[in-house]
């Protein structure tokens, strides 16, 4: 039997760049190999069909031309978008693009854009006007001018998407590190948990706290990851649709924990838009479909209260209570 264990605890692994970001794959047994390969396959697919950055993508196609056909893949995932707004009553927009295009956050071209200017483009938003025809498979922006952008829960979908390749495979242990979402299936092949570490805004190399998971997504926010300073002021990447600034919560890293990946991705956004208190509420209302923990700029933990006792840390915790 000593054989058949050691290649079940064999792993292959795969680093690439890809949607901007470092990942790095991670599978055991026998079949690693070839869930990695239709992995990497998988990642690259959907960028061609998500990616702003990419002229003849699906995405790059509908803002150019106001609407176009869309894949299963791009259209799940303008659904889902659409969803998450609902539940998030706006919050979640896919429809901020402009607005990230007048920061210069796609570009890196970075300037803070006038009152008026910001007023206009909010005039753009709403992904209640992003027009979904799942039968024929085609999108419209019913506004002039609108554009979206996917990035949002496009990492959350992929590593979903990469569990998905991977079971079909028959890999019963693997993990997914996309940038800083994390991924999981089942448990490490001596059947403890995954320990994933939860970055530190202040610092790369600290981090907040240890949390052990199986089958699970961890997906990360926080304003560190892209920002930019102007005249003394730090401007960083989360938006809030409400007002076309930076949002300013109270919070400055939120950490979602669910099986669902797509939805982890954009609720991590959501979450530091909202701040503590209306985050807090929101996990009350949908506790069985996710866990949070956030950290407040004075440097408090608050964690929702299903995964407190998988969480190892020394920082001041607040649990989150029903």
């Amino acid at each position: 039997n000593s054989k058949t264990q050691n290649e079940e605890d064999k792993s292959e692994s795969r680093d690439i760049f890809a949607m901007d970001t470092y990942m790095t794959l991670t599978a055991y047994g026998k079949n690693a190999k070839k869930a990695l390969d239709e992995a990497v396959d998988e990642i690259n697919n959907i960028e061609q069909l998500v990616s702003t950055g990419i002229d003849s993508s699906e995405v790059s196609q509908i803002n150019k031309n106001g609407k176009g056909s869309v894949s299963e893949t791009t259209g799940y995932l303008i659904k889902r978008s659409k969803e998450i707004y609902d539940s998030t009553n706006g919050v979640f927009d896919i429809t901020i693009y402009p607005i990230m295009q007048a920061w210069g956050f796609p570009t890196e071209n970075y300037r803070v854009p006038g009152k008026k200017e910001l007023k206009k483009l909010r005039g753009l938003m709403g992904a209640d006007h992003v027009l979904y025809d799942e039968k024929k498979q085609e999108v419209t922006l019913n506004k002039e001018g609108m554009k979206i952008d996917l990035g949002g829960i496009a990492k959350g979908y992929t590593s979903s998407q990469i569990m998905q390749i991977y079971q079909d495979c028959g890999v019963t242990s693997g993990l997914v590190n996309l940038g800083g979402n994390v991924q999981a299936l089942g448990c490490k092949t001596d059947g403890s948990k995954w320990r994933v570490a939860i970055q530190s805004p202040d610092d790369t190399e600290e981090y907040l706290g240890i949390l052990e998971i199986e089958d699970q997504a961890v997906i990360t926010s926080g304003g560190y990851e892209r920002y930019f300073e102007e005249d003394g002021v730090t401007y960083h990447h989360i938006i809030d649709p409400a007002t076309g600034y930076p949002a300013d919560s109270g919070l400055i890293s939120v950490t979602i924990v669910s099986d669902d990946g797509t939805l982890a991705d954009g609720l991590s956004t959501s979450l530091f838009i909202m701040g503590e208190e209306k985050a807090a509420q929101f996990w009350r209302e949908n506790s069985d479909e996710f866990e949070a923990i956030m950290e407040t700029s004075d440097g408090k933990l608050y964690v929702t209260e299903g995964i407190a006792d998988s969480l190892t840390t020394d920082m001041d915790v607040t649990v989150i209570e029903k």
